[in-house]
């Protein structure tokens, strides 16, 4: 049979480590990049007699996760203890939740502009195509990193401990698109609202992929199979489409799927049996014994005052009040902080196609290269707005705007006007100027003569002839239209 003739069902379970300072059974901090095993204490190491306590912070961010994606918070909630042998968790046990979690029920919206390029995506209304049912979101300790080598392995407890949400989805997915769509979409919230940085690339953002297959028509589930620890959209994609194709030829053949965990190599662009018929009783969960029950009413009450708009509805808003492209607003809506720096940039009076030109290719261009987050940008949206505004008056051009960012990224407290002048841009006097070009244009009768005969090159080159001549430098476009005028 053809794979069409085979309906695909996929279900995801996307691991999210929660933004905060600290661990969420103990008080070492949580973050990526520091030294390996020096973020450790008693407690994240599993030592005997070390009890935990809880981060109240990252209960409160999984509700809101929850509040955002329409879940149902239900009043009590519990821990529970995952039991595993591994190195990845020195207590052989991963407190988890298993049948009281924090949330239940909810939905993801897939965004269209979520979907890969080159996708046919369905039509949309308000840019979602459709919403995802999920089946719940718990709360649970992430596991150490263990790097492998031939013939060892190095493990890094750092990471252990840190806030980590399970988002678990219903089988509702039906294509590696829609996969890809659902991650990127469920990424977006969560780095808009401040949630995560949710960057697959360091381990905060990963998922765990189910699929099955069976006849079209056929009501019963296929058997279930599950690929570990994918670290990108594209490799899930990758890894559901080679899948796909697995599990159609072997059914062809007559071979009978188990249900089985696998492992995904990006590298060989295939998938490895690990261990099958693997379900919770394995585990053996049983409740806590050192922590209470969480009453979540007063937790949700809390949250409720600072629940964002959905990227979607930001999207949406940005084109309507700012008149952005999409594309544009897109792009802002997808990393929060700029989209903020954006809006308090018009709101000190840039307009705003212009302040969102400078934020999207300028100014984040500059925060990339100076390996620097939004939200520590020296640069005020107010001092954005001055360096357009001085643009704008034809007192500098773009590329000489430029200098002036670099000034004020060194020397915040001066505005615009002022780095310009150090720069020796100052706004030129429109008649001093023009005698000045006149003046220019007069010493080069023969590059006049050629431009008027077609030679148009050269009108940058008498340009270049008045900016070498005036003090202070004027704007260079206005030093060309006022060449173009004369020579007219």
């Amino acid at each position: 049979m053809p794979a069409s003739d085979y309906e695909v069902t996929i279900g995801l379970e996307v691991h999210c480590q929660i933004r905060t300072q600290t661990k969420m059974f103990c008080s070492c901090r949580a973050g990526f990049g520091y030294e390996p095993n020096t973020n450790v204490c008693p407690t994240c190491l599993g030592m005997p007699g070390a009890l935990p306590t809880l981060n109240v912070y990252a209960i409160e961010r999984t509700i809101l996760t929850g509040q955002l994606l329409g879940c149902d918070i239900p009043p009590v909630s519990k821990w529970d203890r995952k039991n595993y042998f591994y190195p990845d968790m020195p207590k052989n046990y991963q407190t988890s939740q298993l049948d009281l979690p924090l949330c239940i029920g909810g939905s993801v919206p897939l965004y269209e502009w979520a979907f890969p390029a080159n996708t046919d995506v369905p039509v949309s209304e308000g840019g979602i195509v459709r919403r995802v049912k999920l089946d719940h979101i718990h709360l649970e300790e992430d596991a150490a990193k263990l790097t492998h080598f031939a013939g060892f392995s190095l493990v890094d407890y750092n990471r252990g401990g840190t806030p980590l949400m399970e988002i678990v989805s219903a089988p509702d997915l039906h294509s590696p698109e829609e996969a890809y769509a659902y991650l990127k979409s469920l990424q977006q919230i969560m780095v808009y609202a401040g949630i995560s940085n949710a960057d697959m690339e360091k381990g905060e953002m990963r998922c765990d992929v189910n699929v099955s297959l069976r006849p079209r028509g056929q009501e019963k589930l296929g058997e279930k199979i599950e690929m570990k620890n994918i670290n990108s959209m594209s490799a899930a994609r990758r890894a559901l489409i080679y899948e796909i194709r697995r599990q159609t030829e072997e059914l062809d053949a007559g071979i009978a799927q188990t249900q089985s965990t696998r492992r995904w190599d990006d590298t060989l662009g295939e998938s490895i049996i690990m261990r099958t018929k693997e379900n919770a009783h394995d585990y053996r969960y049983h409740t806590c014994p050192d922590l209470i029950p969480v009453h979540t009413a007063p937790l949700v009450e809390r949250v409720q005052q600072c629940v964002p708009e959905m990227p979607d509805a930001c999207r949406r808003r940005l084109m309507r009040d700012y008149k952005l492209p999409a594309a544009d607003a897109t792009t802002l809506v997808g990393v929060a902080p700029l989209c903020n720096f954006f809006e308090r940039t018009v709101e000190a009076g840039a307009p705003a196609r212009k302040a969102a030109n400078w934020v999207l290719n300028i100014l984040s261009a500059v925060l990339t290269e100076k390996g620097i987050e939004p939200v520590d940008c020296p640069l005020s949206p107010a001092a954005l707005a001055g360096i357009i505004a001085i643009v704008e008056d034809g007192t500098v051009s773009t590329n000489q705007a430029r200098e002036v960012l670099d000034v004020i990224w060194n020397s915040p407290e001066k505005d615009a006007t002022a780095a310009a002048a150090e720069l020796g841009y100052k706004k030129a006097d429109s008649g001093a100027l023009e005698e000045l070009v006149r003046s220019v244009l007069n010493e080069n009768q023969d590059m006049v003569e050629l431009v008027c005969s077609g030679n148009a090159k050269l009108v940058n080159a008498l340009t270049g002839k008045v900016m070498k001549s005036a003090n202070p430098k004027p704007n260079p476009k206005l030093v060309t239209e006022i060449i173009l005028s004369l020579i007219k």
